[in-house]
């Protein structure tokens, strides 16, 4: 009897809501918590527009930005809440969506949705986004802002080698059926049931 293509599939593995899956929300929490005491200091103990060192190549510069990032959308802060809130509801999907909750999965959505809602509260109760990381002649971020762009990398990586895999295993399907699509007791081809 050939079993058909979908039983050749690993059984479907129970999704587990996003809200009880602790490694993420731990590094969910990890990002934000680091990210708000981060920017605490800087707004603590460094004016607006002060750098530390005061020359060099990596400074501690004091700066917020009304915008997204670059400085885009400057003096947006309500549509960029939305932006945030609605950014973070395609995570939570984007989450749902994945057969397997691997942990390097889990890490690029931590990352993401921590950063997204480290920035989304300095919005929420600033009307701004407090900046502080100046490397070179680089825009000015903040951990948040590197938190998203790395999980943002990490998340197009994964989706892009789950791809490639996923054609491994359908040519290896395609394979084992051809291989095995004829009787070797009556040497005749195989009829589905």
């Amino acid at each position: 009897m050939i079993r058909p293509i979908e039983a050749l599939d690993s059984p479907p593995s129970r999704r587990r809501a996003i809200y009880r899956d602790l490694l993420l929300l731990q590094i969910v929490a990890l990002v934000f918590l680091t990210d708000q005491f981060t920017k605490f200091l800087v707004r603590e103990f460094l004016l607006f527009r002060e750098s530390y060192p005061g020359e060099g190549f990596f400074r501690i510069t004091h700066a917020f930005n009304t915008g997204s990032a670059f400085g885009l959308f400057q003096d947006q802060n309500m549509p960029l809440i939305l932006v945030s809130l609605v950014g973070i509801t395609v995570l939570a999907l984007i989450y749902r969506s994945q057969r397997r909750h691997t942990d390097l999965l889990r890490l690029s959505l931590g990352l993401e949705v921590g950063g997204a809602a480290g920035n989304l509260l300095d919005r929420l109760r600033l009307g701004h986004v407090t900046d502080f990381l100046d490397i070179g002649a680089w825009p000015i971020f903040n951990v948040a802002d590197a938190s998203i762009v790395t999980g943002l990398a990490l998340l197009a990586w994964i989706l892009i080698k789950s791809d490639r895999e996923r054609d491994r295993e359908t040519a290896r399907r395609s394979a084992f059926l051809e291989a095995y699509n004829w009787c070797p007791v009556c040497d005749g081809e195989m009829a589905p049931l």
